[in-house]
């Protein structure tokens, strides 16, 4: 039958114990920096929320691109103040969601990039068109000294089952939306992620978080088997990330 050939009762992630004790590696909760959350009560309603299903750590990784630009100083201001503005059980980090793009490409140059784990760099694509020497750039960043975590690659159409495996052999880190389990993206990225789940190829699991009627949309779909479960508690039980 293989690792997918029970399914069992269907149940949500928020019901299924996956998201305790999980590290949220991917979040738009910095408020009114990017599309993601917009003001501070949003922010702290969503982390009153994720306390709830158990989460305990979030990175807010708001994205930086061109049309984006957000400064690394800007957004170190803007942390310190949710920082101090949350009193609650959840461990709060900042990094950031990178384009692979040409105000990157200047970043990486001189090294003005917030990682999570001195090292790790959360980075993405278009999902409709691969960037210009999308291999090679992630190449680039290995040889500058960092980790590259490649941020919900199943979710780019243009990729084969061929080209994650190269990725794979490169060192590259993939990271789960966990909405795409649940069918939030579309049946064709459900059916991608399940089957690199299914492959180990996860090294780490995030939200995306944008606002938190979407996040709870995601989280309560009656959509998880219990295949599915284990497999995803054994990524967000993980510690320190290690990509690749």
């Amino acid at each position: 039958m293989g690792i997918f050939g029970f399914i069992g009762r269907r149940r949500s992630l928020l019901e299924s114990g996956v998201l305790s004790g999980a590290t949220d590696r991917h979040s738009h909760l910095l408020y009114g920096v990017d599309d993601g959350v917009k003001t501070l009560e949003e922010a702290l309603a969503v982390l009153d929320y994720y306390a709830s299903a158990g989460i305990s750590e979030v990175w807010c990784t708001p994205h930086v691109m061109e049309d984006v630009p957000n400064t690394t100083l800007a957004l170190k201001t803007r942390f310190e103040d949710l920082r101090s503005c949350y009193d609650g059980p959840i461990g709060l980090r900042l990094a950031a969601e990178y384009m692979l793009d040409n105000l990157f490409q200047d970043r990486l140059e001189s090294h003005d990039l917030l990682t999570m784990e001195d090292d790790v760099l959360l980075v993405e694509a278009s999902t409709f068109a691969a960037p210009y020497d999308f291999k090679g750039t992630l190449s680039r960043i290995k040889a500058e000294g960092y980790r590259p975590l490649l941020a919900h690659p199943e979710r780019y159409r243009y990729l084969t089952e061929k080209d994650y495996k190269e990725l794979k052999e490169m060192g590259i880190g993939f990271q789960l939306n966990l909405g795409s389990l649940t069918g939030y993206y579309g049946e064709t990225t459900a059916a991608k992620a399940k089957e690199l789940l299914k492959m180990g190829w996860y090294n780490a699991s995030g939200s995306d978080c944008h606002k938190i009627g979407s996040i709870k949309e995601q989280f309560e779909r009656q959509t998880l088997g219990e295949d599915l479960r284990v497999l995803l508690k054994e990524i967000n039980a993980k510690g320190r990330l290690v990509a690749g």
